[in-house]
């Protein structure tokens, strides 16, 4: 261990060094200016267009294909799509759609094909009447992904022909050519991502790609989904069709998990409104389940693209849930006056629901389509709801019941959390609060500090003779902790272990700083806060649900880089003058071999005669 964590700093100098000369402002004319053509700008700042350069964005580049393919599907011609990924790192997507245009444009003067795969924000999905609803709206989405792969390939079977076209990092290779006859229509391709770009990794990840192609037949009924990962030496196809859509995409989500009620509750309507004087055809469905855990599942999908930060359809949807639970509640004499208020998240507690709809013409935030922005959808989303979920509960009030008691006890036991959370707070500010068994450091500067989580007291009197009591604080927990992951936060809270771990690092939990007794990441006493439990079965329970709680409740810590995983070693071998230790049971059983080698080998007593 170094004697200081201080850093080096660089000897100060107190030299003036004055600003180089401003030039005038008539050097600053139209020739600095510049303009990038074409598809260099999504080169240049690919996060703007993918999300970024890292894995979450180079598998965005297989939905934007893909979701070009699902369009096909949603316009009703396309009812079977494959996916394939290939032992070059490449990946290809095949429909049996109508096939991109391959005729040479009116205006533009190049072949469709062409157009839409090299022009930004070009495309049949402006409201020209090709198709009814599309995931892709801005236009860039497939142009993007050719920009920024090594190369890229399309075949459109057409008219009777194949035709072929090839185009590296963006520009053309291989102008439009037929390469065969065509019995069929579609669209196949094939790209590669570019490693200039994507410098962290370009290799495609077979269970991200799987389960998006699940959710994508969850979505669309009916349609039929064929993937194979080629890499391995024994490539397994799996096929995707899914004929009750989005009720079986619920009943996965809470597969293992016990239902209030057996069969999910589904609302659905298609309907036509007016916005700007301009029809928008919107269809909603939205379908839940509750289950006994206490965590929620609500995904929001528009024309099937995922919106993870949800959007205007998941307020419309929350709204209406809290609402009506609320008025069955209240209509059915199910609150008493000690009751506390039921609020959103009470209700949503052990959900498990999809949102998904379908529009005309729907906004979003950004090209990556993270959240709806429509304010239409809010309203209509919260009304069918609402009115749904009242005539289910009318008509199963039984299951209505159950609904309002679990959302009740979540109140309660909300209400009890936030009270011993409250006391928490309360010692650790006051006098004297921090923990008994936690040998503090002398250091209060939480940059050099580091605070050592161990497995019982044994190891935490052992870690007290090891350490720098000057920068080094020893916390020893005893036994198991709560499985935060399955019970509530009352309970949670009630834990002894858990108080002591939320004292000696003084950040609080949950959220909303800690003027409501939240979670606040500067008040962290400690900017290292190493796990060290034992190198077994047990320690790495421990080590599990130490993890669990932090990431529910100080994820802070964890997103600023402060939590860490010592490895101890599991065994220390010791004989003669020889000390070693031994991280698993593979090294031990060498040692062992090498030491036992090291002896005479045993020799035969003589017979006597």
């Amino acid at each position: 261990m170094p004697d200081s964590l201080d850093p080096v700093q660089p000897p100060i100098s107190h030299e003036f060094n004055p600003l180089p000369e401003a030039s005038s402002a008539a050097d600053y004319d139209a020739s600095k200016l510049g303009k990038l053509e074409g598809l260099e700008a999504v080169r240049k700042k690919p996060g703007m267009y993918i999300g970024g350069t890292d894995e979450r964005a180079l598998h965005h580049c297989v939905s934007e294909v893909l979701d070009n393919s699902v369009d096909e599907h949603l316009a009703g011609h396309c009812h079977r799509i494959e996916v394939a990924i290939h032992v070059d790192g490449s990946i290809s997507i095949r429909d049996d759609g109508r096939g991109i245009p391959v005729d040479i444009h009116p205006v533009y003067g190049i072949p469709g094909v062409e157009m839409v795969l090299t022009t930004l924000h070009s495309g049949g999905k402006y409201g020209q009447g090709g198709y009814k609803f599309s995931g892709g709206t801005h236009g860039v989405g497939a142009k993007c992904v050719n920009a920024v792969s090594e190369w890229f390939e399309v075949e459109v079977s057409k008219g009777g022909h194949v035709h072929h076209m090839r185009f590296a990092q963006g520009k053309v290779v291989k102008k439009l050519e037929v390469i065969g006859a065509a019995n069929s229509t579609g669209t196949l391709v094939t790209f590669k991502p570019d490693p200039e770009i994507f410098k962290l990794t370009t290799v495609f990840v077979a269970a991200t790609i799987a389960k998006r192609l699940r959710e994508l037949s969850f979505l669309n009924s009916g349609l039929e989904i064929r993937f194979v990962d080629e890499r391995p030496s024994v490539p397994t196809p799996e096929v995707f069709l899914y004929k009750d859509g989005v009720v079986e995409f619920v009943k996965q989500l809470n597969q293992g998990k016990e239902v209030l009620h057996a069969v999910p509750v589904r609302i659905h309507k298609e309907m036509t409104t007016t916005l700007d004087d301009k029809p928008i055809e919107i269809h909603v469905e939205v379908v839940l389940q509750y289950n006994d855990t206490y965590n929620d599942q609500v995904l929001c999908y528009t024309n099937t693209i995922h919106n993870p930060d949800g959007g205007t359809h998941l307020s419309g949807f929350r709204s209406a849930l809290t609402r009506t639970i609320n008025q069955f509640a209240k209509a059915n004499n199910l609150l008493k006056d000690k009751d506390p208020q039921i609020t959103g998240d009470d209700v949503r507690e052990g959900l498990a629901a999809v949102i998904s709809i379908k529009h005309s013409d729907p906004k979003f935030e950004s090209q990556t389509k993270v959240k709806l922005l429509s304010p239409e959808v809010e309203g209509i989303v919260g009304s069918l709801s609402y009115e749904g979920l009242t005539q289910y509960f009318e008509t199963n009030p039984q299951v209505g019941k159950r609904i309002v008691d679990k959302s009740l006890n979540a109140a309660r036991a909300r209400e009890a959390a936030r009270k011993a959370r409250e006391t928490i707070r309360k010692g650790a500010l006051s006098g004297g609060g921090l923990p008994g068994k936690l040998a503090d450091c002398s250091e209060r500067d939480p940059q050099n500090t580091e605070l050592y989580i161990v497995e019982g007291d044994s190891a935490g009197g052992s870690a007290k003779q090891g350490r720098d009591r000057r920068y080094q604080a020893i916390l020893p927990l005893r036994g198991k902790l709560i499985n935060t992951e399955k019970a509530r936060l009352d309970k949670v809270l009630s834990n002894e272990e858990i108080r002591t771990l939320i004292t000696a690092i003084g950040a609080g939990i949950g959220e909303g700083g800690e003027a409501i007794g939240g979670f606040n990441a500067e008040k962290a006493r400690y900017h290292k806060i190493i796990i060290m439990t034992d190198a077994d079965v047990d320690g790495s329970h421990i080590r599990t649900l130490l993890l669990t709680f932090m990431y529910r409740q100080m994820r802070g810590l964890i997103e600023r880089g402060y939590v860490y995983i010592a490895q101890p070693p599991l065994y220390k071998i010791k004989r003669k003058k020889r000390e070693q230790y031994v991280d698993n049971d593979d090294q031990l059983n060498r040692i062992l071999l090498e030491l036992g080698s090291e002896d005479p080998p045993a020799r035969r007593p003589p017979v006597p005669r």
